[in-house]
C-alpha cells in the first residue's frame, strides 16, 4: 500500500503545480471526512474548487479521467458539504474539477482538467 500511496502523492502534487500554472490557490490538501476524501481544494478567484486527482500510471486499467464515477462525484459533493460546514463558511461558489493525469513507461501522455457538472 505504501507504494501505491506514493504514486497518489505524486501524482497530487504534479496537479497541485498544474493548478497553480493556471492561476489557482492553494487552500488545503487530502481534506478527510466519514463522507470521503477531497482531494486539493482550491481557489479560482472568489471560487472554491474541490479537486479530485486520477492518476494511471499504465493504460492497462483505461484512462484516469474513466475512474471518476457518478459514485465518486456524489461522494464528494456530500464530503463539500462538510467542509463547509466544518470550517463554517456560508455557502460559496463551488464547482468540482478532475485533474486527470496519464502517464506510460514513465512518460506523461496526457494531463488534463475536468470540469464536473
Amino acid at each position: 500500500m505504501k507504494g501505491k500511496r506514493l504514486y497518489g502523492e505524486l501524482g497530487e502534487d504534479f496537479a497541485v503545480r498544474i493548478l497553480q500554472s493556471r492561476g489557482y490557490q492553494l487552500i488545503e490538501k487530502n481534506f478527510r471526512s466519514s463522507y470521503g476524501e477531497i482531494d486539493i481544494i482550491v481557489r479560482d478567484g472568489d471560487t472554491y474548487v474541490f479537486v479530485e486527482v486520477k492518476t494511471r500510471w499504465s493504460k492497462k486499467f483505461g484512462f484516469a479521467v474513466e475512474a471518476v464515477t457518478p459514485a465518486k462525484i456524489h461522494k464528494i459533493k456530500r464530503a463539500i458539504d462538510y467542509y463547509f460546514l466544518v470550517k463554517k463558511l456560508k455557502r460559496v461558489k463551488s464547482r468540482i474539477e478532475v485533474v486527470a493525469i496519464d502517464i506510460e513507461e514513465g512518460k506523461l501522455l496526457n494531463a488534463k482538467i475536468v470540469k464536473v457538472d
